[in-house]
Protein backbone atom coordinates (compact mmCIF):
# COMPACT_ATOMS: atom_id res chain seq x y z
CA UNK A 1 0.00 0.00 0.00
CA UNK A 2 2.74 2.41 -0.98
CA UNK A 3 0.61 4.71 -3.14
CA UNK A 4 -1.65 6.33 -0.60
CA UNK A 5 -1.33 6.64 3.16
CA UNK A 6 -5.02 7.61 3.35
CA UNK A 7 -6.04 3.98 2.99
CA UNK A 8 -3.54 2.96 5.65
CA UNK A 9 -5.08 5.49 8.05
CA UNK A 10 -8.60 4.31 7.25
CA UNK A 11 -7.82 0.64 7.83
CA UNK A 12 -5.98 1.48 11.04
CA UNK A 13 -8.99 3.45 12.26
CA UNK A 14 -11.76 1.22 10.89
CA UNK A 15 -10.39 -2.19 9.81
CA UNK A 16 -13.93 -3.55 9.51
CA UNK A 17 -14.41 -1.27 6.49
CA UNK A 18 -11.99 -3.43 4.49
CA UNK A 19 -13.93 -6.63 5.09
CA UNK A 20 -17.22 -4.86 4.35
CA UNK A 21 -15.71 -3.58 1.12
CA UNK A 22 -14.66 -7.04 -0.08
CA UNK A 23 -17.96 -8.59 1.03
CA UNK A 24 -16.62 -10.78 3.82
CA UNK A 25 -19.16 -10.84 6.69
CA UNK A 26 -17.27 -13.50 8.71
CA UNK A 27 -17.36 -12.31 12.37
CA UNK A 28 -13.88 -13.75 12.89
CA UNK A 29 -12.40 -10.90 10.86
CA UNK A 30 -12.51 -8.70 13.99
CA UNK A 31 -9.49 -10.70 15.17
CA UNK A 32 -7.32 -9.69 12.18
CA UNK A 33 -4.40 -7.36 12.68
CA UNK A 34 -3.56 -4.72 10.07
CA UNK A 35 -0.21 -3.09 9.47
CA UNK A 36 3.18 -3.55 7.84
CA UNK A 37 5.31 -6.68 7.64
CA UNK A 38 9.02 -6.85 6.93
CA UNK A 39 10.34 -9.35 4.40
CA UNK A 40 13.82 -9.91 5.78
CA UNK A 41 15.46 -11.81 2.92
CA UNK A 42 14.52 -9.13 0.38
CA UNK A 43 14.97 -6.20 2.80
CA UNK A 44 11.63 -4.47 2.14
CA UNK A 45 8.33 -3.96 3.94
CA UNK A 46 4.83 -4.83 2.75
CA UNK A 47 2.76 -1.85 3.84
CA UNK A 48 -0.78 -3.20 3.69
CA UNK A 49 -1.46 -6.64 5.10
CA UNK A 50 -4.28 -8.15 7.16
CA UNK A 51 -3.04 -11.13 9.17
CA UNK A 52 -5.28 -13.48 11.18
CA UNK A 53 -4.13 -14.68 14.62
CA UNK A 54 -2.28 -17.99 14.91
CA UNK A 55 -5.40 -19.72 16.22
CA UNK A 56 -7.10 -19.14 12.82
CA UNK A 57 -4.94 -21.06 10.29
CA UNK A 58 -7.98 -21.63 8.07
CA UNK A 59 -8.41 -17.88 7.46
CA UNK A 60 -6.49 -16.24 4.61
CA UNK A 61 -3.90 -13.49 4.74
CA UNK A 62 -5.00 -10.42 2.76
CA UNK A 63 -2.43 -8.38 0.83
CA UNK A 64 -3.83 -4.93 0.06
CA UNK A 65 -2.68 -2.43 -2.55
CA UNK A 66 -4.24 0.98 -3.23
CA UNK A 67 -3.81 2.75 -6.56
CA UNK A 68 -4.70 6.44 -6.85
CA UNK A 69 -2.96 7.11 -10.17
CA UNK A 70 -2.03 5.37 -13.42
CA UNK A 71 1.39 3.81 -13.79
CA UNK A 72 4.02 5.50 -15.92
CA UNK A 73 4.28 4.31 -19.51
CA UNK A 74 5.94 0.92 -19.68
CA UNK A 75 5.27 0.12 -16.01
CA UNK A 76 2.69 -2.18 -14.46
CA UNK A 77 2.36 -2.28 -10.68
CA UNK A 78 1.02 -5.85 -10.75
CA UNK A 79 4.57 -7.13 -11.31
CA UNK A 80 5.77 -5.48 -8.10
CA UNK A 81 2.65 -6.38 -6.13
CA UNK A 82 2.69 -10.09 -6.93
CA UNK A 83 6.48 -10.17 -6.66
CA UNK A 84 6.29 -8.84 -3.09
CA UNK A 85 3.55 -11.30 -2.19
CA UNK A 86 5.56 -14.29 -3.39
CA UNK A 87 8.69 -13.08 -1.61
CA UNK A 88 6.64 -12.77 1.58
CA UNK A 89 5.31 -16.31 1.16
CA UNK A 90 8.84 -17.61 0.55
CA UNK A 91 10.17 -15.80 3.62
CA UNK A 92 7.42 -16.70 6.11
CA UNK A 93 5.86 -19.84 4.57
CA UNK A 94 2.59 -19.26 6.48
CA UNK A 95 0.06 -22.05 6.97
CA UNK A 96 -2.69 -19.65 5.87
CA UNK A 97 -3.92 -19.30 2.32
CA UNK A 98 -3.75 -15.83 0.78
CA UNK A 99 -5.76 -13.34 -1.26
CA UNK A 100 -4.76 -10.12 -2.99
CA UNK A 101 -7.03 -7.07 -3.00
CA UNK A 102 -6.38 -4.00 -5.15
CA UNK A 103 -8.39 -0.85 -4.47
CA UNK A 104 -8.46 1.69 -7.31
CA UNK A 105 -9.84 5.16 -6.68
CA UNK A 106 -10.92 5.14 -10.34
CA UNK A 107 -11.29 2.28 -12.80
CA UNK A 108 -9.14 4.06 -15.40
CA UNK A 109 -6.10 3.59 -13.15
CA UNK A 110 -6.18 -0.20 -13.61
CA UNK A 111 -3.49 -1.04 -16.21
CA UNK A 112 -4.85 -4.57 -16.63
CA UNK A 113 -3.17 -7.82 -15.69
CA UNK A 114 0.02 -8.68 -17.59
CA UNK A 115 -0.27 -11.94 -19.49
CA UNK A 116 2.17 -13.53 -17.04
CA UNK A 117 -0.55 -13.24 -14.38
CA UNK A 118 -3.52 -13.95 -16.65
CA UNK A 119 -4.59 -16.92 -14.48
CA UNK A 120 -5.61 -14.44 -11.76
CA UNK A 121 -8.13 -12.71 -14.05
CA UNK A 122 -11.08 -14.77 -12.82
CA UNK A 123 -9.46 -16.25 -9.75
CA UNK A 124 -10.60 -15.76 -6.13
CA UNK A 125 -6.94 -15.03 -5.40
CA UNK A 126 -7.40 -11.49 -6.75
CA UNK A 127 -10.17 -9.01 -6.09
CA UNK A 128 -10.19 -5.59 -7.76
CA UNK A 129 -12.39 -2.80 -6.44
CA UNK A 130 -13.08 0.53 -8.16
CA UNK A 131 -14.28 3.12 -5.65
CA UNK A 132 -15.78 5.41 -8.28
CA UNK A 133 -17.94 2.52 -9.54
CA UNK A 134 -19.44 1.51 -6.19
CA UNK A 135 -23.24 1.81 -6.03
CA UNK A 136 -24.30 4.97 -4.14
CA UNK A 137 -26.01 2.98 -1.40
CA UNK A 138 -22.78 1.19 -0.42
CA UNK A 139 -21.59 4.18 1.59
CA UNK A 140 -24.78 4.12 3.65
CA UNK A 141 -23.96 0.73 5.17
CA UNK A 142 -21.30 1.99 7.56
CA UNK A 143 -19.12 5.01 8.28
CA UNK A 144 -16.04 3.12 7.13
CA UNK A 145 -17.55 2.35 3.74
CA UNK A 146 -18.77 5.93 3.50
CA UNK A 147 -15.22 7.16 4.07
CA UNK A 148 -13.85 4.82 1.39
CA UNK A 149 -16.53 5.80 -1.10
CA UNK A 150 -15.75 9.47 -0.47
CA UNK A 151 -12.27 8.92 -1.94
CA UNK A 152 -13.81 7.87 -5.26
CA UNK A 153 -16.35 10.70 -5.53
CA UNK A 154 -15.89 13.66 -7.85
CA UNK A 155 -14.86 17.09 -6.59
CA UNK A 156 -18.37 18.32 -7.34
CA UNK A 157 -20.02 15.62 -5.21
CA UNK A 158 -17.45 15.56 -2.42
CA UNK A 159 -18.47 18.61 -0.30
CA UNK A 160 -22.06 17.44 0.23
CA UNK A 161 -20.97 13.85 0.89
CA UNK A 162 -18.24 15.02 3.26
CA UNK A 163 -20.65 17.15 5.31
CA UNK A 164 -23.14 14.28 5.44
CA UNK A 165 -20.42 11.91 6.68
CA UNK A 166 -19.39 14.31 9.43
CA UNK A 167 -23.01 14.62 10.56
CA UNK A 168 -23.35 10.81 10.58
CA UNK A 169 -20.15 10.57 12.60
CA UNK A 170 -21.58 12.87 15.27
CA UNK A 171 -24.83 10.90 15.38
CA UNK A 172 -23.53 7.31 15.19
CA UNK A 173 -20.36 7.44 17.31
CA UNK A 174 -20.66 8.01 21.04
CA UNK A 175 -16.93 8.02 21.78
CA UNK A 176 -15.60 11.54 21.25
CA UNK A 177 -12.12 10.33 20.28
CA UNK A 178 -13.60 8.03 17.62
CA UNK A 179 -15.63 10.99 16.35
CA UNK A 180 -12.53 13.12 16.06
CA UNK A 181 -10.57 10.35 14.30
CA UNK A 182 -13.27 9.90 11.65
CA UNK A 183 -13.64 13.64 11.11
CA UNK A 184 -9.87 13.90 10.65
CA UNK A 185 -10.07 11.14 8.03
CA UNK A 186 -12.64 13.18 6.10
CA UNK A 187 -10.38 16.24 6.34
CA UNK A 188 -7.40 14.20 5.11
CA UNK A 189 -9.35 12.97 2.09
CA UNK A 190 -10.29 16.56 1.24
CA UNK A 191 -6.66 17.63 1.42
CA UNK A 192 -5.95 14.88 -1.12
CA UNK A 193 -8.93 15.81 -3.33
CA UNK A 194 -8.43 19.59 -3.13
CA UNK A 195 -4.65 20.10 -2.95
CA UNK A 196 -4.90 23.82 -3.81
CA UNK A 197 -7.10 24.63 -0.78
CA UNK A 198 -5.67 25.45 2.64
CA UNK A 199 -6.95 23.96 5.89
CA UNK A 200 -9.23 26.94 6.62
CA UNK A 201 -10.89 26.67 3.19
CA UNK A 202 -11.40 22.94 3.63
CA UNK A 203 -12.83 23.55 7.09
CA UNK A 204 -15.36 26.01 5.69
CA UNK A 205 -16.27 23.60 2.88
CA UNK A 206 -17.03 20.89 5.45
CA UNK A 207 -18.65 23.20 7.98
CA UNK A 208 -16.01 22.38 10.59
CA UNK A 209 -15.32 25.86 11.95
CA UNK A 210 -18.35 25.85 14.23
CA UNK A 211 -17.90 22.18 15.16
CA UNK A 212 -14.32 22.69 16.31
CA UNK A 213 -15.46 25.41 18.69
CA UNK A 214 -17.78 23.05 20.54
CA UNK A 215 -16.74 21.79 23.96
CA UNK A 216 -17.22 18.16 22.92
CA UNK A 217 -14.79 18.45 20.00
CA UNK A 218 -12.21 20.32 22.05
CA UNK A 219 -12.45 17.68 24.77
CA UNK A 220 -11.96 14.98 22.14
CA UNK A 221 -8.94 16.81 20.77
CA UNK A 222 -7.43 17.06 24.24
CA UNK A 223 -8.18 13.40 24.95
CA UNK A 224 -6.54 12.41 21.67
CA UNK A 225 -3.39 14.35 22.51
CA UNK A 226 -3.28 12.74 25.95
CA UNK A 227 -3.61 9.31 24.36
CA UNK A 228 -0.70 10.04 21.99
CA UNK A 229 1.41 11.23 24.92
CA UNK A 230 0.64 8.09 26.91
CA UNK A 231 1.70 5.91 23.98
CA UNK A 232 4.93 7.88 23.60
CA UNK A 233 5.75 7.51 27.31
CA UNK A 234 4.88 3.81 27.31
CA UNK A 235 7.41 3.21 24.54
CA UNK A 236 10.21 5.56 25.56
CA UNK A 237 10.35 5.59 29.37
CA UNK A 238 11.71 2.00 29.67
CA UNK A 239 14.28 2.72 26.94
CA UNK A 240 15.47 5.94 28.58
CA UNK A 241 15.76 4.20 31.95
CA UNK A 242 17.90 1.50 30.33
CA UNK A 243 20.19 4.23 29.02
CA UNK A 244 20.75 5.42 32.58
CA UNK A 245 18.36 8.34 32.87
CA UNK A 246 16.46 8.72 36.13
CA UNK A 247 12.71 9.18 36.42
CA UNK A 248 13.32 12.78 37.42
CA UNK A 249 15.50 13.44 34.38
CA UNK A 250 12.90 11.90 32.07
CA UNK A 251 10.18 14.02 33.67
CA UNK A 252 12.31 17.11 33.16
CA UNK A 253 13.00 16.11 29.55
CA UNK A 254 9.27 15.84 28.78
CA UNK A 255 8.34 18.73 31.11
CA UNK A 256 5.96 16.49 33.04
CA UNK A 257 5.38 15.75 36.73
CA UNK A 258 7.49 12.89 38.12
CA UNK A 259 4.28 11.10 39.13
CA UNK A 260 3.15 11.00 35.49
CA UNK A 261 6.40 9.40 34.30
CA UNK A 262 6.43 6.98 37.24
CA UNK A 263 3.26 5.34 35.91
CA UNK A 264 5.23 4.04 32.92
CA UNK A 265 8.12 2.53 34.88
CA UNK A 266 7.98 -1.22 34.45
CA UNK A 267 8.50 -3.26 37.63
CA UNK A 268 11.78 -5.15 37.70
CA UNK A 269 11.51 -8.89 37.30
CA UNK A 270 13.36 -11.09 39.78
Amino acid sequence: MKTDSIFYQIFQTAPSAFFELIGNPDPRTVSYGFGSQEVKQANFTIDGIFIPPLRMPQCPIYFVEAQAYRDKKGENFYYRFFGEIHLYLKDYQPVNDWQAVVIFTEKRFDPGLPRHYAEYENSPRLQRIYLNKLPPEVGDRSLGLGILQLIGTTQKQAPAKGRALIERTRQELTDVIDQRNFIELVETIFVYKFPKLNSQEIGRMLGLAELKQTRVYQEAEQAGEEKKQEELLRLTVPLLLEKGMTVGEIAQHYKLPVETVQKFVQPKTK
